[in-house]
């Protein structure tokens, strides 16, 4: 049997097998059920936060067309209702049908609220007014308002931004965080059961028979190939069903972010896998019982963990500083770092280039490293084989 062909019968059975289990299934679901919501109630939240409905009485209809205008120059939607009874109004404002009802005629309107009101929609409304009384001064004392408000238009201060903003910076944010944690979420689920298969296999003795028929390197390699194909299968049904909710619900703008967001996510996924999952087998590889994995795993995990939680930390107070600049080229963070940087555009291309060729030369030598403990300390049952003796054999 030649290498590649051992390689493709262990991956192939690793595929398989774990993507017909339930707990995949249901673990799948469950993660998209939880995206659906997040990505529904933030639909929500913008909706409630840019949307008004304002209703107008007696004079003050002439205001609707003014008022929408005024108020989608302040980054929100008004929409504007003519109401006949304002007693009828005040009622619909304390039940929710209508946010604000405004009353009279310039220049003594009435706003009436439930609560404290949309300052921004107050400010909109201020700002009508004031136009509408500057425009009735202006006709009587024969000056034509349309002249006035020509040159009020010309009339602006030029603005030279040191460090413009960019307008997609929440959107980029977003996405960096989710593919952060999608990330972070594969790389420990899938890492640990590597791990937790090399226990199973090395209890019950299966691994002695495997090991006849292929070798050491081959049925390594084959695991991890195999469960990383599940992890990124999840990683694609996830992602792709997440861009799909956030483009029916106009959370995020899928055509610019979201593909690239998605090729990102699944570069590192692949670079961070092989990295960690070599890892996880090897150190698997020592121990004899499920209740002992957890003592060898510990590090590796608390090194994913770790990398998460301070870097996400890092990346909304300052993506581009150069505590989480120098992190994110490392290998051991550069997997969960990187994506998120890339997605807020503060990456240079020479940073991200020198994050792969740093992630791929720590593979290679984890993969050689790697592979001859687990070689020399897979078929070693009984008590915990120690690193130095694996590495010794």
């Amino acid at each position: 049997m030649t290498s590649a062909r051992a390689v493709s019968l262990v991956a192939r059975r690793e595929f398989v097998t774990k993507v017909r289990t339930r707990s995949f299934l249901i673990g799948t679901a469950v993660i998209i059920a939880v995206l659906a919501g997040y990505v529904v109630l933030q639909s929500v939240l913008f909706d409630d936060q840019q949307h008004s409905v304002v209703g107008l009485s007696g004079q003050a209809t002439q205001l609707a067309d003014p008022l929408r205008d005024k108020a989608k120059a302040f980054g929100i939607e008004v929409e504007t209702r003519d109401v006949t009874t304002a007693g009828d109004a005040e009622q619909q404002v304390r039940d929710g049908s209508l946010d604000a009802l405004v009353t009279g005629a310039p220049p003594e309107l009435k706003m009436i609220v439930k609560g404290s009101g949309d300052e921004v929609l107050a400010t909109a409304l201020n700002d009508v007014l004031r136009q509408q009384v500057l425009t009735a001064q202006l006709a009587e004392a024969g000056i034509s308002p349309q002249e006035v408000a020509q040159s009020l238009a010309n009339a602006r201060v030029a603005v030279t931004a040191l460090e413009p903003v960019d307008p997609q910076r929440g959107q980029r944010l977003a996405i960096g965080l989710i593919v952060a944690a999608l990330l972070y979420y594969s790389l420990l689920v899938y890492g640990t059961m590597v791990a937790q298969g090399v226990v199973e296999e090395k209890s019950s003795r299966v691994v002695e028979i495997l090991l006849a028929t292929v070798r050491p390197w081959q049925l390594l390699l084959g695991k991890v190939i195999g469960l990383g194909a599940v992890g990124l299968l999840q990683l694609l049904v996830i992602s792709t069903v997440g861009l799909g909710l956030s483009s029916a619900f106009d959370v995020i703008d899928v055509g610019t972010l979201g593909g690239a967001a998605l090729l990102t996510g699944v570069l590192w996924y692949l670079l961070g896998f092989f990295l960690y999952a070599t890892v996880f087998a090897a150190a698997a590889s020592l121990v004899s019982r499920q209740e002992e994995l957890q003592s060898v795993l510990t590090p590796i995990s608390m090194t994913i963990i770790v990398a998460f939680v301070a870097g996400i930390n890092l990346m909304i107070g300052s993506p581009s500083g150069t505590t989480v600049t120098v992190l994110s080229m490392l290998p051991p963070f550069a997997p969960i770092l990187m994506p998120g940087r890339m997605a807020l555009g503060v990456a240079p291309a020479w940073q991200v280039l020198l994050a792969v060729v740093l992630a791929l030369l720590a593979i290679a030598a984890i993969t050689w490293l790697g592979g001859k403990v687990y070689a020399n300390a897979v078929l070693r049952t009984g008590a915990r084989v120690k690193l130095r003796e694996a590495l010794r054999l």
